[in-house]
């Protein structure tokens, strides 16, 4: 990120500038000129074409990588340049990338109405009681996390396919009641909203410049995700090799996550633990190290189902496979930890501050987190967890192995 201190006395040279769909004839008077006098014009083709009447400069349609054309535009600092964007440029849009390469001070930004504003005025949806996403190159499964009964969700859609695609997901998750509006081309000439549920969709010819609005409607025993830590194990698919949900719950709160930290989860198995981290918080980010490909590709396919679909595989052994890793602010310990060299390798790649959680059932591995313990301070807990089970025609407690759990802060 450049620091905007750095250039606060810039010119600001480099427009972002929102366009919508009624192209120049939404754009107020500052914007068009500053696309009339701009020496370089940057955009996508549709973008281009909506202003072109107000062109009259070279004009670059965004390439592939992206990057290239971010190359073109460091060329003519100083000039007046251009680039316009969909709607709202920080709001899912090209801002973000502009922003980590010039500084603010050299910026002006001139939104135009999100696709999620004009949804909402569409719907009469108040907008801070909605859930916004976006699926437009992302996977369709990041949805799962937000498909509660009753709630409302706003998505970007890739293309036109993406609303069929939804429409299929929700059906395999018994929420084919739910209703599904597609709000095609808002703003201009092509504009369109249309509406089915999902079990009976059957939309069709739909423009790739759209926004898909959601009412859930469950039917009873669907799979929903629910916000707390500790999902039920029959949620995970699984080979034994799972934290179970109630000292799963206790090493979320132990690993204590907070908005856009990395998680490395060392010996990913089902992958619960990391899952369970990428769904606190959307911004949250996880890397699984796993040696078995069958158990990653398990852990992928449970991180799909439950609506994580962002999680991060390393195949490999710790320690060898953490040296290429990026530094994490917390690692998960759920095997391996009496394995030499683990600890100590993940230890040294830890950010200073970064929290590490491990968990053990053995003797051995309890000796080593006890050494480990004298070395590095933190606490040693024990959990002990009890179930009712049948005894004959009565019922009695049954113990499961008791786990010891050993909590450190990097100082």
């Amino acid at each position: 990120m450049v620091n905007p201190d750095a250039t606060c006395n810039v010119p600001r040279w480099l427009s972002i500038i929102g366009i919508g769909e009624d192209g120049v004839d939404g754009l107020g008077a500052q914007a068009r000129q500053l696309i009339a006098q701009a020496a370089l014009v940057v955009g996508g083709a549709r973008h281009l074409e909506l202003a072109a009447p107000l062109i009259r400069s070279e004009r670059v349609a965004w390439p592939s990588p992206l990057h290239l054309a971010f190359e073109q535009i460091a060329a003519r600092k100083g000039q007046s340049v251009v680039v316009l964007a969909s709607g709202d440029p920080f709001n899912y849009g090209v801002g973000k990338q502009l922003m980590q390469r010039f500084a603010p001070a050299e910026m002006l930004c001139l939104p135009h109405a999100s696709a999620f504003s004009l949804a909402a005025a569409r719907l009469g949806w108040p907008l801070q009681d909605v859930a916004q996403v976006t699926l437009h190159g992302r996977a369709l499964e990041g949805i799962i996390r937000h498909l509660a009964p009753g709630a409302r969700i706003l998505a970007l859609a890739w293309d036109g396919s993406t609303a069929a695609k939804l429409a299929a997901l929700l059906s395999a998750r018994r929420m084919g009641r739910s209703r599904l509006t597609v709000l095609e081309a808002m703003g201009g000439p092509q504009e369109r909203v249309r509406s089915a549920t999902a079990g009976a969709f059957d939309l069709s010819d739909i423009h790739p410049l759209t926004t898909l609005a959601l009412e859930v409607v469950a039917e009873p025993g669907a799979p929903v995700i629910p916000l707390t830590s500790g999902l039920a194990d029959d949620l995970f698919e699984h080979d034994g090799q799972i934290t179970k949900r109630d000292v799963r719950a206790a090493t979320l709160s132990a690993l204590a996550p907070m908005p856009g930290e990395l998680l490395w989860d060392v010996g990913l198995g089902s992958g619960s633990v990391a899952i369970e981290w990428l769904l606190r918080h959307g911004s949250l980010r996880a890397i699984g190290i796993e040696a078995r490909q069958d158990r990653a590709d398990r852990a992928m396919r449970n991180a799909l189902a439950l609506g994580a679909p962002d999680l991060k595989i390393a195949i490999g052994r710790a320690p060898a496979v953490l040296a290429e890793l990026e530094s994490p602010d917390a690692i998960f310990i759920g095997g391996g930890i009496s394995e030499a060299g683990v600890f100590e390798a993940a230890w040294s790649r830890l950010k200073p501050g970064g929290r590490v959680v491990a968990n053990i059932i053995s003797l051995e591995g309890e000796a080593r987190l006890i050494d480990l313990f004298g070395r590095h301070g933190g606490e040693l807990v024990r959990i002990a967890v009890s179930r009712i089970e049948p005894v004959g025609r009565m019922h009695g407690w049954r113990q499961a192995m008791p786990v010891t759990q050993w909590r450190v802060n990097k100082p």
